[in-house]
C-alpha cells in the first residue's frame, strides 16, 4: 500500500510538470507508457494520478502497440464535447434532489421509497425533461461525492450505565486469574445448525460444472435434526471444547459442557487449580437470571472442589465475548460450502478446526436428553453457596464448593 501511494505521488508530480507542454496525443502516449512500465493495474494507477480516463490510457497503449502511428488530427485545447452541466444547466441539482429527497428535494418523491439505482434515477430525470443516461448519472454521482454504501451495524441502542465498568471488571479479573495460572474460560452457545442436505454459506472447490446438489428450501421438517454447539474456550491455552447437543439448549446442557471440558482438557492443563473463572453472556442457557444455571454450577463446584467465579457481559454486548471471535468464526469458516449431512459430520468438522495462531479444538456429540422448564425453588436457591460480588452481584458472583 505504501509503494502504491509513493508511485501515485510520483506520477502526480510528473504529470503536473509535463502536462502544460504536451498536446492531447502526447499526453495520451505518455500516460500509456507509464502504465506499461507499471504493469498489472497500471491503467488504474495512472488514471487516478492524472485524472485521465482509463479508456484514454487504453487508447494510448493501443497506439504504442501499433508503433505509435500518427493520428489524423489533433483537437485544440479545450475542444471536445462540452460537460453535460454546460449543455443542461441545473441537471446536477435535479439529480441531487432525487438522491436525497429529504433534505434537498420533495419529501413526497416516489424515489424515496424505492431502490435508487442509476437506471431509475436516469428514468426519473428523463421524466422531468432532462436528457441523461444511466452511465452519466453514475459519473455525476461520483463527482458529487456519492458512493455505493451498505448499511453499517453501529447503533446498539440504549446501553447500561455500568456497561464500561463491567468490561473493566471482567478484564481486570481475567488478568488476575491468568497471572495466578488459574483457568479462564469463555462460554456460549453457537447458532443452531440444521443437519441434512441443506445449503451452507461459502464455496468449496469442486470439479467444474459439478456442484453438489442440496435442497431448495431449508424446512426444519426435512432435517435429520438440529445441532446445538456449545463452546468452552480456554483463553490462556487457545484451546476449546465443543459439545454438540441434539436436544435442547438448557442450563443443564451448558453446565454439562463445562464439566466435560474440565474432565477432558482442563484437569490435565491445570492440575493445581483451585478456582475457575467463567465469562458468559447475560441471557440464554447461561444467563445471569437463570436459577437452573446457578444450581448446575453449584453441583459442578461440589463435584470438582473448585470455586467457580462467573462474570456476565451486560445485556446487548454478547459480541464482545472472546469465544465469538476466537472460536465460533473459525468453526463457521471450516464448514463453508459443505453439507452437514449427519451430526458426526459436524463433530468431525469442528474437531479439525485449526488456525495460524495454533487454535486446537475438541468436539463430541452429546446424545443426552435435557428437560425444559426445570424449576428451582427459592428454598433450593438459599441452599446454594453463592457469594455475590460487591460490584453488580447479579452479574458477578462466586459459587463455592459446599462441605461434603
Amino acid at each position: 500500500m505504501r509503494r502504491d501511494t509513493d508511485l501515485e505521488a510520483t506520477l502526480v508530480a510528473k504529470y503536473a510538470a509535463l502536462s502544460p507542454l504536451l498536446h492531447e496525443r502526447a499526453r495520451r502516449l505518455w500516460a500509456a507508457a507509464e502504465s506499461v512500465a507499471i504493469g498489472y493495474g497500471g491503467d488504474a494507477v495512472v488514471s487516478s494520478a492524472t485524472g485521465l480516463s482509463r479508456n484514454t490510457v487504453r487508447s494510448g497503449r493501443r497506439e504504442l502497440a501499433a508503433g505509435g502511428a500518427a493520428a489524423g488530427r489533433l483537437r485544440r485545447p479545450g475542444a471536445g464535447r462540452p460537460p453535460i452541466e454546460s449543455r443542461q444547466p441545473g441537471l446536477t441539482a435535479a439529480l441531487e434532489a432525487l438522491v436525497d429527497p429529504v433534505t434537498r428535494g420533495d419529501p413526497t418523491s416516489a424515489l424515496r421509497w424505492t431502490c435508487k439505482s442509476k437506471a431509475k434515477l436516469a428514468a426519473a430525470l428523463t421524466a422531468q425533461g432532462w436528457h441523461v443516461s444511466a452511465t452519466t448519472v453514475g459519473l455525476l454521482l461520483h463527482d458529487l461525492g456519492y458512493r455505493l454504501q451498505a448499511l453499517q451495524k453501529t447503533l446498539e441502542g440504549t446501553s447500561h450505565p455500568d456497561r464500561n465498568a463491567q468490561f473493566e471488571h471482567i478484564n481486570a479479573t481475567a488478568t488476575t486469574f491468568l497471572r495466578r495460572q488459574q483457568p479462564v474460560i469463555s462460554v456460549d452457545t453457537k447458532k443452531k445448525e440444521l443437519i441434512g442436505d441443506f445449503k451452507t454459506a461459502g464455496r468449496e472447490w469442486q470439479p467444474s460444472g459439478q456442484p453438489e446438489p442440496v435442497r431448495v428450501h431449508d424446512f426444519p421438517g426435512d432435517a435429520v435434526g438440529k445441532a446445538i454447539p456449545y463452546g468452552v474456550y480456554d483463553m490462556a491455552r487457545n484451546e476449546a471444547w465443543v459439545s454438540v447437543g441434539r436436544d435442547h439448549d438448557t442450563p443443564a446442557f451448558a453446565v454439562a459442557a463445562i464439566r466435560q471440558w474440565w474432565t477432558t482438557m482442563g484437569r490435565r492443563a491445570y492440575p493445581a487449580a483451585t478456582d475457575l473463572y467463567i465469562t458468559a453472556d447475560a441471557g440464554g442457557s447461561n444467563g445471569y437470571r437463570s436459577r437452573a444455571w446457578k444450581a448446575g454450577l453449584q453441583r459442578v463446584a461440589d463435584e470438582l472442589r473448585l470455586t467457580i467465579h462467573v462474570s456476565h457481559f451486560p445485556p446487548g454486548t454478547s459480541k464482545w465475548n472472546k469465544i465469538e471471535h476466537r472460536l465460533f468464526c473459525h468453526l463457521t469458516e471450516n464448514w463453508r460450502g459443505r453439507t452437514l449431512v449427519t451430526f458426526e459430520t459436524l463433530v468431525e468438522l469442528i474437531g479439525h478446526t485449526q488456525t495460524a495462531t495454533g487454535l486446537r479444538v475438541k468436539a463430541k456429540l452429546d446424545k443426552r436428553r435435557y428437560k425444559t422448564g426445570v424449576v428451582v425453588t427459592p428454598a433450593q436457591m438459599r441452599a446454594l453457596a453463592i457469594d455475590p460480588h460487591h460490584f453488580h452481584g447479579d452479574w458477578n458472583y462466586a459459587v463455592r464448593p459446599r462441605a461434603t
